[in-house]
């Protein structure tokens, strides 16, 4: 019955009419930039403005930095971050692609075995590192609450009067902790304790290190692999194709932590008809996990192989506790112990999930966009 009543609220939720957000290109956004800087705006009336827009194409970190210019105040550069996030998986502006015609069948089956070749032969072998890894959180819905019992909640609207206290996108807290990779995949630390469901602010927190790169291509290998078109990424022309995994042929694994579960707790009886104890309910955390199918774009340089961007979007479904998940993946080249090594310098993963989990509390959902950043690299 729980699920059949969150599945009405949500198609109640998606049929309401909802405030459409006003789209514009890169271009776009720099005029209006420009506009609000000549006209002398405030700092907090130019990020009010950027809150109601979106955009139609990749905001790429050279054209965000031009936008330094107008003197951007801290409230509008908190703006500018969420719309470079929010259009990581987007294509890039006009400028970006090459008139270049795509190559044909044989030169793109040759550019895919140069990918899979520098896979295995170079990625997959990376030696044992530790890096400094820095993580930027931005949601929307209700911050975490403490009760008057002294425990915190975050749940997205504990009763029905209560309202989520944002619906826009902002920044909720940062963290830089010390992590180890093997293979260029990130190895999650053993778990010592429990974890306590309210830790992470009380926030439902995304649990993994995203999918090991050999095993996208094994993957891909077995779906459909086509070509989408040439980029041009840091200064050089990259070849973009685009795959389809099904769920069958899947390895993509979601893992979110923790979301609440509410279950009756009713009142005993004394055997003569009466009631012993109070009803009421109980609460329990669980972790959400699913195998969906998913699909995405590999960015490998013509040349030599190498891989240099991985875009993955799992496939969920609309009843699902996770809604969607999107993973940007950029590498880059690093002077490790004085050789140059390729690895993860930057990942931006989307994600909107219901913070409520399976509880008796009106429903809602919770846009998260994590912006991550792998710095100081060193050999184990």
């Amino acid at each position: 019955m729980r699920k059949l009543s969150t599945f009405l609220a949500m198609m109640l939720i998606a049929s309401l009419p909802l405030m459409a957000a006003t789209k514009i290109t890169v271009k776009q956004l720099d005029e209006i930039l420009a506009e609000q800087h000549k006209a002398g705006k405030s700092d907090q009336a130019v990020s009010v403005k950027l809150q109601d827009l979106q955009l139609t194409e990749m905001l790429s970190t050279d054209a965000m930095n031009n936008l330094t210019q107008y003197d951007p105040g801290p409230y509008t550069v908190t703006q500018i971050r969420v719309l470079e996030l929010e259009s990581a998986m987007l294509p890039p502006p006009p400028s970006d692609i090459p008139a270049t015609a795509a190559p044909d069948a044989a030169a793109q089956a040759a550019i895919i075995t140069k990918a899979v070749d520098y896979d295995t032969k170079q990625y997959a072998v990376l030696p044992k590192l530790s890096a400094e890894k820095q993580t930027i959180r931005y949601q929307d819905g209700v911050d975490y609450t403490v009760t008057n019992s002294g425990q915190g909640g975050s749940f997205a609207g504990g009763s029905l009067e209560v309202k989520p206290s944002s619906f826009y996108i902002r920044m909720v807290g940062q963290n830089t902790t010390a992590v180890q990779s093997e293979g260029g995949m990130e190895v999650q630390p053993a778990k010592t304790k429990a974890v306590d469901p309210a830790s992470q602010n009380g926030q439902v927190s995304q649990g993994g290190a995203g999918m090991v790169l050999g095993a996208v291509l094994m993957d891909a290998a077995k779906g459909k692999i086509t070509w989408l078109r040439w980029q041009f990424l840091n200064g050089k022309q990259v070849a973009v194709f685009e795959f389809a995994v099904d769920k069958k042929q899947s390895h993509y694994t979601i893992n979110y932590c923790c979301f609440p579960e509410t279950s009756n707790i009713g009142a005993g009886h004394n055997g003569s008809g009466g009631n012993i104890g109070t009803p009421g309910t109980s609460v329990s955390y669980h972790p959400y996990t699913a195998k969906p199918g998913y699909h995405g774009e590999l960015y490998i340089d013509p040349d030599t192989g190498e891989i240099v961007r991985l875009i993955t979007q799992a496939e969920m479904k609309p009843t699902d506790l996770v809604h969607f998940e999107n993973v940007r993946t950029d590498y880059g080249p690093v002077d490790i112990g004085g050789k140059k090594m390729v690895v993860p310098v930057k990942v931006v993963i989307q994600a909107e999930v219901v913070p409520n989990g399976d509880s008796y509390v009106k429903y809602s959902t919770r846009r998260t966009y994590f912006d991550v950043a792998y710095k100081n690299y060193e050999l184990r």
